[in-house]
């Protein structure tokens, strides 16, 4: 007898606003090509309503929107609890008024656009035809996914949804659960797995969930959340992003944009030390592709989309793996692009190779100027590391972009100082962004607070403005704020903030034809060199040097010790070579750092050519 054939089971991923527009979820797409390789009889159909959003508001309003998590998770807060827009209007207005995109836009008509948006949205999807939907929720799209669940509730009762993501990790996802009753699961973790278990319960094939999928029926456990992940990202095949292509050509007649495809070469973090870091808590351990599948896999996306701009979505790049791909892409002859983001150390050569190899955007993990920081937010890296970095990534024509972090707990007015100081020997480099610190969920400074000076947890002011009082009660959220030094970290900080805004103000004024050359370059002459440097409100200075003068200044554009240059150049004393380090270090040429030195200036021949 042959067995009787089972009917298909239908599945709905949905990723809501924020996500970038230009991008398909990386997770709906992952999710989807992995469960319909092994469960023959599924179908997932994945759902991007942030792409009508973005045709609605217009792309760069969009864009300006999705860059500030409170004005975000703030828009869908006043539709899921009207009775919060009192308090948010005021809050919503003066953050959209940093919006250049924004024009006449006030708070309301905005709630009235995105409200008929998702109107419109969900009258047009045949909910029906689903036996499970589930929702991928990552930051900026909490209070998005929690509307558009409950209406879908509201229109289909016995439709089960499901969350999962970064947003739903353990007790926040538990407290979702126990929050909000028209969530009947929620996913702690790697989504793969659970979700392919649920499938089959759901659809009556199998009885038991795996313990790492939180139901509305059985109690909640949160003293031990169980782990279900894969051992090895082999297992994965190729993301499957054809319905965001099918909705993106039903949305926009034409092609309003190339979108650029995310790609995950690893999850979770090799280094997983920094102490204010909260972004791998659904991985447990490091685990990456091999270099030939990573190959297979943009090759792949890209001749099936006709797309050559990439995103790695790691939170580091594998080392030996990355440098062997890299290589693999350069020896492709391929135009590709890249953006990915680095620890400090992934320098030098290996740089070099990944520039060559396409990689043309960065996201670095610098995060401070001060060594006394560094060393407390146990970032193994210094000051001069990150220094390197940033003049590495202009010489090489990549676009960097990190932050520093403002108001760690416990900051010293020496560390501030320090920084302060720091900044005048990164003026040359592409700026920093000010970050004010959060206390994000589930790091090192929340699960121990006392060690940082914090007396007590509490929640963020802003999400008080976000959710009434009896939901917020019951909440474990990502952000939360602390009782400590918090005001006098915003006092002390203020100097370093206006700085970095004059910084970014100084390099957006030179954005011109007339400004082709770095703030600080050279150029050789096999016996003479010459520095170019361009200071705030100054007149651009030439610096020459000539013979051992030159020798030392290149030999430091490396990481150099004292020592070394002394062995090198033995003709030149030791107290003269002190004088003349002295002396570069002073007109900002050279940085120190206890008994390193590293030359600041890049060659006007190596900006992105030299590859």
């Amino acid at each position: 007898m042959t067995e009787p054939s089972r009917s298909l089971f239908r599945l709905g991923l949905i990723a809501m606003p924020w996500a970038l527009f230009n991008r398909p979820s990386v997770q709906l797409g992952v999710l989807k090509g992995y469960l319909t390789k092994v469960e023959p009889d599924l179908q997932v159909v994945c759902l991007h309503p942030y792409l009508g959003l973005a045709k609605s508001l217009g792309f760069e309003l969009y864009q300006e929107i999705s860059q500030d998590v409170w004005l975000c998770e703030g828009l869908y807060a006043g539709m899921l609890f009207p009775e919060q827009r009192g308090v948010l209007r005021t809050f919503l207005a003066k953050r959209l008024r940093q919006c250049k995109s924004a024009g006449g836009q006030n708070v309301d008509r905005l709630w009235e656009k995105v409200a008929a948006h998702l109107q419109y949205w969900l009258a047009g999807q045949e909910w029906g035809k689903f036996d499970l939907v589930g929702f991928s929720v990552c930051f900026n799209q909490l209070l998005a996914s929690l509307l558009a669940a409950r209406q879908i509730k509201a229109l289909h009762p016995q439709l089960p949804l499901v969350f999962g993501g970064s947003s739903c990790v353990a007790e926040m996802g538990s407290s979702l659960l126990a929050t909000f009753p028209w969530l009947d699961y929620v996913v702690h973790g790697e989504g793969e797995l659970p979700l392919a278990n649920l499938c089959q319960v759901v659809a009556g094939r199998q009885t038991t969930l795996a313990p790492q999928i939180m139901a509305s029926t059985r109690q909640i456990k949160e003293e031990a959340f169980a782990v279900c992940q894969f051992k090895s990202l082999a297992e994965l095949p190729t993301p499957d992003f054809a319905d965001y292509f099918f909705e993106l050509r039903r949305e926009f007649s034409g092609e309003p944009f190339v979108p650029e495809l995310p790609v995950e070469f690893s999850r979770g973090c090799w280094w997983g030390k920094c102490t204010f870091c909260n972004l791998n808590l659904q991985w447990h351990g490091y685990r990456g592709k091999s270099a030939a599948q990573m190959e297979q896999e943009v090759l792949v996306l890209s001749e099936r989309h006709g797309c050559l701009d990439f995103s790695f979505t790691d939170n580091v790049l594998p080392g030996r793996e990355a440098t062997a791909f890299f290589a693999k892409m350069a020896s492709s002859k391929k135009d590709f692009h890249f953006f990915a983001e680095l620890r400090v150390n992934q320098r030098g050569e290996t740089l070099k190779g990944y520039r060559q190899g396409g990689l043309v955007a960065v996201q670095a993990g610098i995060e401070s100027l001060s060594q006394g920081l560094l060393d407390r937010m146990r970032k193994g890296a210094t000051v001069m590391e990150n220094l390197a970095l940033m003049k590495e990534s202009l010489a090489l024509g990549i676009r960097l972009d990190g932050n520093l972090i403002t108001g760690f707990p416990g900051s010293t007015e020496v560390e501030v100082e320090e920084t302060l100081a720091n900044l005048e020997f990164v003026l040359p480099f592409t700026p920093l962004a000010a970050a004010s610190f959060f206390l994000g969920h589930g790091s090192e400074v929340a699960n121990n607070p006392g060690d940082y000076g914090i007396r007590a947890i509490v929640v963020h002011p802003y999400n008080r403005k976000l959710l009434p009082p009896q939901i917020l009660s019951g909440l474990t959220l990502l952000l939360n704020d602390y009782r400590g030094d918090r005001a006098h970290q915003r006092k002390l900080w203020q100097p370093v903030v206006k700085k970095i805004r004059a910084w970014q103000q100084f390099h957006e004024a030179r954005r011109s034809p007339a400004h082709l050359l770095p703030l600080l370059s050279y150029r050789d002459a096999g016996n003479l060199l010459l520095i170019r440097q361009e200071l705030p409100g100054q007149a651009t200075l030439h610096h020459r040097l000539r013979g051992t003068s030159r020798g030392i200044y290149l030999a430091c554009g490396n990481m150099v010790e004292f020592a070394e240059l002394a062995h090198r150049f033995p003709k030149i004393g030791m107290e003269q070579l002190t004088t003349f380090l002295e002396e570069l270090t002073a007109k900002r040429l050279l940085f120190a750092q206890g008994t390193r030195y590293l030359a600041l200036a890049v060659h006007t021949t190596a900006i992105g050519n030299d590859i």
